[in-house]
């Protein structure tokens, strides 16, 4: 039995934001599906609209007394195959464990297992920009169809030839006709 997040989860929709400290109280937790049209930055950052994002967060407290906030996301985003240029779609997970922070003192003295989350002025959070970061954040540097997918046979790619440097004079050697007088 976990003792820390003793509610069962429930279906409803995400708040817009939230207060960690009073919700980690109430040890809520909030396992929901993210409407697309909500995740702006991912769709900036992907080639079109993800899918709906599966999210489960849940609020409480370690056993330090510190403010957890750990969860899970995953959906289906569209990239752009940097070999062929084709759309592709992949799945992206993430997992996530912060902590709020009022100022970044504080952040210095989280442990290591805890990334820190500021609070706004309100001493508020909002769930879906922490969630468009950790997609963000593991969507791929180079986005590659799996060899067998893309139409583009990795062997048979000519990157190009590289054209051998003009010959320059040494800047030294006039140093070395000093050293030999």
């Amino acid at each position: 039995m976990n003792l820390y997040y003793s509610q069962p989860m429930k279906k409803v929709k995400l708040p817009v934001t939230v207060e960690p400290y009073r919700t980690a109280q109430q040890r809520l937790a909030y396992n929901t599906l993210v409407d697309a049209s909500l995740l702006k930055r991912i769709t900036e950052a992907t080639a079109g609209k993800p899918s709906d994002a599966k999210v489960s967060i849940s609020f409480g407290k370690d056993s330090q007394g510190l403010v957890v906030i750990e969860g899970s996301v995953s959906l289906e985003v569209n990239l752009e195959c940097q070999r062929c240029r084709n759309s592709f779609t992949q799945s992206c997970e993430a997992e996530f464990r912060y902590s709020p922070v009022k100022n970044d003192s504080a952040a210095e003295d989280l442990p290591d297992v805890y990334e820190p989350i500021e609070l706004d002025t309100n001493g508020e959070i909002n769930p879906i920009s922490f969630i468009e970061d950790e997609v963000i954040v593991n969507l791929p540097l180079v986005a590659l169809h799996p060899e067998g997918d893309c139409p583009v046979n990795p062997n048979e790619m000519t990157f190009g030839e590289i054209e051998p440097a003009d010959k320059q004079p040494n800047p030294f050697a006039a140093l070395s006709e000093l050293k030999r007088k």
